[in-house]
């Protein structure tokens, strides 16, 4: 975490200002930042540890996204999916990449296979209920 992420321990009890400053309303909430201190990404409750660290690198691709990083945050989505392909985050990483590469090349062609992909390895995801629209 520390390679990529500046961590901060916010104790409720102990500061509570912090957590109305970033309306926490459930414990432990992981927030990723951007350098201007602006929210980009929220993670609410306990998770396994897989599930956790894939969640973490969809914030660290979310946080290159925003920054128009493209082809940064295409590829730690594509390692998400990779690495953790039995994880929650996978579908996001298949869709967020395909999003990434479409915004890099301008090209809408890279939508229908990430939808077809959803559609059969991710069904009953939100992502893939999303990507039903590119599917034609």
């Amino acid at each position: 975490m520390t390679d990529h992420f500046l961590p901060l321990r916010i104790n409720i009890h102990q500061q509570p200002a912090g957590f109305h400053r970033f309306g926490v309303l459930w414990t432990p909430t992981t927030l990723a930042l951007d350098a201007s201190g602006a929210e980009q990404f929220r993670l609410e409750g306990y998770l396994p540890r897989q599930e956790f660290s894939a969640q973490l690198e969809l914030a660290r691709a979310r946080l290159a996204f925003v920054q128009k990083r493209w082809q940064a945050a295409e590829e730690i989505y594509e390692a998400v999916t990779r690495v953790s392909p039995q994880t929650l985050a996978a579908a996001t990483g298949i869709y967020w990449s395909a999003v990434c590469r479409y915004k890099r090349t301008k090209d809408h062609t890279v939508l229908r296979p990430m939808a077809e992909r959803l559609a059969e390895e991710y069904p009953q995801t939100m992502e893939a209920k999303k990507a039903g629209a590119f599917r034609g």
